[in-house]
């Protein structure tokens, strides 16, 4: 029970990665707040966390609008005291999740921006939000969720741009938490079989990661296990990132 009594929030827990981590936090007595853009689907996301002994709440959040953003950690607060884990899991490539696979050069300027705004922007304005209460508790972790290619880059230009920008955050909200108590770390995965077409990348060990893998590793860095740990990125990418991948 690493986390009994920890308040956390999540963004895009609705499903994926950032729901498989609010379960695990919970299953180890954490409290957490469930934030999606998808209000049906982040509601019955908590829900499955109450029926299985939990504490949850889903709300709906688009995480480009800081309106909603900070509702959302205000809730938290007057729910349940606190805020001191935030793990930023929303986001995705703009060409796929936008079913725009054109090459950027012809890219429609729409879900370039989509791609900016949900993947780097969103993850800013939630740090923005608890950060300024984690200082004054003297305690949080801001754990975010980049990318092997923010490392090494992507055809889809704005998501590598945004993930390296996450990288790049992280160290800056390391420095801005240091003398308050507050960490900052970012995890970079590669491919992860939360989707079916991920065991098609190609890595070094010759498999995507299962998603306990990766939710293994944001929980540790999450816990007070790596106290002396902050400003870090962690690739979790089975080599990819080595080069010479065909």
């Amino acid at each position: 029970m690493r986390f009994q009594d920890r308040i956390a929030i999540l963004s895009g827990a609705a499903s994926g990665m950032g729901l498989l981590t609010a379960q695990r936090l919970a299953q180890e007595g954490a409290r957490v707040v469930l934030t999606d853009l998808h209000l049906e689907a982040v509601t019955a996301a908590a829900a499955g966390i109450v029926a299985e002994g939990g504490e949850a709440v889903g709300v709906q959040v688009d995480v480009r609008c800081y309106d909603q953003v900070s509702a959302a950690v205000e809730l938290a607060v007057k729910r349940y005291g606190a805020v001191d884990i935030l793990v930023n899991s929303a986001g995705g490539a703009s060409s796929r999740v936008c079913r725009s696979p054109a090459p950027f050069h012809e890219q429609n300027v729409e879900v370039i921006e989509w791609g900016l705004d949900v993947n780097l922007k969103g993850a800013v304005l939630f740090a923005r939000a608890v950060l300024g209460r984690m200082l004054a508790q003297g305690r949080g972790v801001i754990l975010s969720l980049s990318s092997v290619e923010g490392v090494t880059g992507s055809a889809c230009v704005d998501y590598g741009a945004a993930k390296t920008g996450i990288i790049g955050m992280t160290k800056s909200l390391a420095l801005c938490g240091a003398p308050h108590g507050v960490r900052a770390c970012c995890v970079s995965p590669g491919p992860v079989l939360t989707r079916p077409e991920m065991a098609n990348m190609k890595t070094r060990l010759g498999r995507a990661a299962e998603p306990d893998e990766i939710v293994s590793l944001i929980l540790y860095l999450c816990s007070d296990e790596a106290a002396f740990i902050t400003g870090a990125n962690y690739v979790i990418d089975g080599g990819r990132s080595i080069g010479g991948m065909q």
